[in-house]
């Protein structure tokens, strides 16, 4: 479960974003859209507690973010967009790594299934310097899931991904949400978004333009009948929105 009430992020007197609330239950993907500088990664940043909120709160699984963040971070994932890796550990090593860090007690078993699942296992002896943009994106991945997340943040997640990778990434998501997940996934990809959330949040501005199922949101504006996703997207976030 990830909660957010009347979440406010200011840099100085520019508003990043503003009065964002939204809330994610356990098994939903909520796919986190709008334009360039709209604020969706500093969104997903305040989510993983990289960035605190200027005002607002934000639970993960029922814990408070701001008022015990070690117990909230250990019940989330956040991929960002640029996959942060050591150039010193293999493949394997990474998830022993990561493995360690969150106290994953089965992770002997756990970490040749992540290998599979992420189609890593011929690599798994293998330094970052030796992986593609694409296997990069993957490994933080694998990095993500080690713990069972209950709150998955994807930033961009398909970046550099063929698209035999991009079929098993969907895949991947969509059983981490049919397992109990809670997940959020931002992405210019209209149609990954279109085809694996069940609702859109669409910020402009810092600020939420529209949130719900495509059907819901499509209720609050009749303009929208009718139109693609991306003529949605276009009208709700352009100029005259």
């Amino acid at each position: 479960m990830i909660d957010v009430l009347d979440y406010t992020k200011l840099y100085g007197d520019t508003v990043a974003v503003q009065s964002l609330s939204f809330r994610v239950a356990p098994g939903d993907v909520l796919g986190l859209v709008g334009p360039n500088g709209a604020g969706k990664t500093t969104t997903l940043r305040a989510l993983a507690g990289i960035l605190q909120p200027t005002s607002g709160s934000i639970h993960i699984a029922g814990i408070d973010l701001q008022q015990d963040p070690v117990a909230a971070k250990a019940r989330l994932a956040f991929i960002p967009d640029e996959p942060q890796l050591f150039d010193y550990l293999t493949v394997t090593e990474h998830l022993q790594f990561s493995a360690r860090l969150y106290g994953v007690r089965d992770a002997a078993p756990r970490i040749p299934r992540l290998l599979e699942e992420l189609e890593l296992t011929a690599k798994r002896d293998a330094l970052p310097t030796e992986l593609s943009r694409g296997m990069k994106q993957k490994l933080a991945i694998a990095c993500g899931l080690m713990h069972d997340p209950s709150a998955l943040l994807l930033d961009e997640p398909l970046t550099g991904l063929d698209p035999v990778g991009i079929r098993r990434m969907k895949e991947t998501i969509a059983a981490r949400a049919r397992d109990g997940a809670a997940v959020i996934l931002s992405s210019h990809l209209l149609h990954l978004v279109e085809e694996l959330c069940t609702r859109i949040l669409v910020i402009r501005r810092g600020q939420a333009v529209a949130l719900g199922t495509i059907g819901e949101i499509v209720e609050a504006r009749p303009d929208l009948a009718g139109k693609s996703l991306e003529e949605m997207f276009i009208l709700l976030t352009g100029d005259d929105a």
